[in-house]
């Protein structure tokens, strides 16, 4: 069905009617409104409209109004309304508008496998432009960030263009040669794109051309500690989630932090939190556990392969929750109402509409909230490790003493050189890591959070009980559970695979709560969640 509107939102925003293109008003601010709300596609809080556009000083619920105002007459007709607004929500309704950053997605991601020529150059050229050019400054730092998320989805789409351009397979080698450089400047630290630009220099006699990109390729890789492929200069992807022979020694994980894109966001009650973003592809979300830091998770022996894997052919989006990394650390709320919202603030600036989940101990109860309180935009679960009560429900007298104790110990020892307090988390996350393991997990906890909110996420996890919301779960799910974790047992990992309707259960041959790179369970995990992401289309 043609459609009867188009909002342009790549270059300069515009929106134009079947015949004219329509004058849109002169403020910065009710402009940046119309595209926040066309990108966003869904109603979206008053309150959060006010925080993104507007200071407190500034009347900032007359102002929305006022740009309200100015949008109608460009959006509305006698017979259709699409500015619709109440005492809570703004939303645009979309049904027969098109947004032309929203068709080029669609054309990008339903088409994975073969498009003609003209379509790709065309949406590369498309591309080239920044995402509301000239809207840079039209709000606030939160704002900021959400635009800065929309740009940085936009340069990974022409990335994904890029690169099927300078492999076509209908494209002579010499004219593959102009995108394989476009491909390369967009991504300097990308084998594969020197590789292809390597190789169609090489199939078009360009020999001298060739060796001096592999050469200036190959001092960038050991300048930013590129492993390159044993076939460097060949037309051959990249084998990602190829298992490494020496986990702890593995560059690859270290290359993608310097890919990925770190934002803030604002949480309902002021707490700043960091969320990150890598890799291009359809979005995988992982719910914040038991802790984290997005720049210092990248150099894990524990956690880079598994980040890594999740990377792979897809936007792998992550954050720190309040409390530690490089969110707040100074917060009045740790529970686990906070917890949700924060996941529901971070997948809300970056605009995601649906998405899979993925929870790694706590995480999975905070997905599984999330879920159940949205179930129209969680597309699938991947839980691992999780369990729905926390410790101070049902646990025995014996085992709360325990838990108390270590509490205690934690708030006294935490932030010490010695490692004994810290150990103790250790030991039973991971009884068979290794002591190098150990070691850097010991000292990644005392960087990543203080002492004090060390034992608060620990009294916070106890009272956590998303047993009423495991039957309200709508989207397909796997469970994964080691057999012997120390942590959390394999009960309580079968009981979120009971409660929820439907949910698969995957039983690992593992004694770790997290699981390791190096170990068969990882692979195991690894296999079956690529497996059940596709087979149900997510």
């Amino acid at each position: 069905m043609e459609k009867s509107l188009r909002i342009s939102v790549i270059g300069e925003l515009r929106v134009e009617g079947r015949e004219q293109k329509m004058a849109l008003p002169s403020s910065r601010k009710a402009r940046a409104l119309l595209a926040y709300l066309a990108l966003t596609a869904r109603p979206v809080r008053r309150q959060r409209l006010c925080e993104l556009f507007w200071d407190l000083p500034d009347d900032p619920r007359a102002s929305l109004r006022w740009a309200l105002s100015k949008l109608r007459p460009i959006l509305d007709t006698p017979s259709t309304q699409r500015v619709e607004a109440d005492r809570e929500r703004v939303s645009l309704v979309l049904d027969d508008v098109e947004v032309d950053f929203g068709t080029l997605r669609a054309q990008l991601f339903n088409n994975r496998t073969h498009m003609p020529v003209a379509e790709l150059e065309e949406m590369a050229d498309a591309l080239a432009e920044p995402v509301l050019d000239g809207l840079d400054i039209a709000g606030g730092e939160d704002f900021q960030m959400w635009l800065m998320g929309e740009r940085e989805d936009a340069r990974l789409m022409r990335v994904n263009v890029l690169r099927r351009l300078a492999t076509h397979a209908e494209l002579e080698p010499s004219d593959r040669i102009k995108w394989a450089h476009r491909w390369l400047d967009l991504m300097p630290f990308d084998a594969q794109a020197a590789s292809t630009l390597v190789a169609a220099c090489r199939t078009t006699g360009r020999m001298r051309e060739a060796r001096d990109i592999e050469r200036a390729f190959r001092e960038t890789a050991a300048e930013a500690f590129i492993k390159l492929p044993a076939d460097f200069g060949e037309p051959t992807p990249v084998k990602l989630l190829e298992k490494p022979e020496k986990p702890l020694r593995d560059s690859r994980p270290r290359w993608r932090l310097r890919s990925q894109s770190i934002g803030f966001c604002k949480a309902p009650d002021g707490v700043s939190i960091a969320y990150a973003s890598v890799g291009s592809g359809p979005p995988l979300v992982k719910a914040a556990n038991w802790l984290n830091h997005l720049e210092l998770d990248w150099g894990s022996p524990i956690w880079g392969p598994t980040f890594l894997a999740c990377a792979h052919e897809r936007r792998f989006i992550r954050y720190d929750e309040r409390g530690n990394g490089l969110s707040d650390w100074q917060v009045d709320d740790l529970s686990l109402d906070s917890f949700v919202t924060d996941l529901e603030t971070v997948v809300d600036a970056l605009g995601l509409e649906r998405f899979p989940l993925l929870g790694l101990s706590q995480g999975c109860a905070v997905s599984i909230e999330y879920a159940a309180r949205h179930p129209e935009r969680v597309s699938g679960l991947v839980l691992i490790s999780g369990y729905a009560t926390g410790w101070r429900i049902g646990a025995s007298k014996a085992e709360q003493e325990r838990r108390e104790a270590v509490m205690t110990l934690t708030r006294h020892g935490w932030g010490t050189p010695n490692p004994a307090y810290r150990q103790i988390f250790s030991q039973t996350f991971m009884p068979d890591a290794k002591p190098e393991e150990l070691d850097w997990f010991n000292e990644f906890q005392r960087q990543t959070t203080s002492p004090e909110n060390a034992a608060r996420f620990q009294e916070a996890f106890g009272h956590i009980d998303v047993r009423e919301s495991l039957p309200k779960i709508k989207a397909p799910t796997i469970v994964f559970h080691s057999r012997g974790d120390q942590r959390i047992s394999i009960e309580q990992g079968r009981e979120l695979a009971v409660g929820i309707p439907g949910a698969e259960f995957v039983p690992l041959d593992s004694r770790n709560h997290i699981l390791l790179g190096s170990e068969p369970a990882w692979s195991v995990c690894l296999e079956r969640a690529i497996a059940f992401l596709r087979r149900h289309g997510i």
